[in-house]
């Protein structure tokens, strides 16, 4: 059932048809239950579509698009003050010192259609203004994307600097540098890295039962 159901569903997405899969996305929020709904029906779809799009099986465009669909659908089935969110850490993404916006665009969306709340500080270019913020905002987690290697190299300044203050955050790293060198995020001192927008979700996952 539940295969057929995110099959119907992922195929509603690539053909963008937005009433098809809410009405597959409500049934089943109504059937099993909108947590199990977005586990196991969402998730895996978005997960699909990022792997489809790195190997070339599925447009960009389809996947940015799906995303927003999706994102609109869980909050909808998922407010915002469910329960379910409330038991979430506190999340951001930032995009440091860099003008690449697409990785981060596409983790942003990927993470917020599979019922994670986050919030988007866009572009920061220095270390001070995002270490308020995390103090200001109180983050355990903090999810950063990079084009460029001397954007990634500069983490571990960020890092450092995070050390020396103590506070205490977990730091996923992502993009281009840290998908050619696999150990550059251990280099930066991070916690931990994503290849893709589809590993988002695991990835975030993992760092979170290290929290608990």
């Amino acid at each position: 059932m539940i295969n057929q159901l995110t099959e119907d569903f992922k195929k509603a997405l690539l053909s963008l048809d937005r009433v098809t899969a809410k009405n597959i996305l409500t049934d089943a929020a109504h059937s099993q239950g909108p947590i199990e709904c977005v586990e196991k029906i969402v998730v895996p779809v978005m997960e699909q579509m990022g792997a489809g799009w790195e190997e070339g099986k599925v447009a960009l465009s389809q996947v940015y698009m799906s995303g927003r669909i999706c994102e609109e659908m869980v909050d909808t089935i998922l407010p915002p003050l469910d329960s379910a969110r409330k038991a979430q850490p506190n999340m951001a993404i930032v995009v440091f010192n860099d003008y690449h916006f697409l990785g981060k665009r596409l983790v942003y969306t990927t993470l917020r259609a599979s019922g994670f709340e986050l919030k988007d500080y866009g572009r920061v270019d220095d270390i001070e203004t995002i270490m308020t913020r995390i103090q200001n905002d109180s983050l355990e987690i903090l999810l950063i994307s990079v084009l460029m290697l001397n954007s990634a190299l500069r983490i571990k300044n960020l890092i450092e600097s995070l050390k020396e203050a103590n506070i205490n955050i977990k730091v996923i790293v992502g993009g281009a540098p840290f998908r050619f060198d696999k150990q550059l995020f251990k280099e930066v001192g991070a916690d931990a890295m994503g290849t893709n927008a589809s590993e988002a979700v695991a990835v975030v996952t993992k760092v979170m039962e290290k929290l608990r």
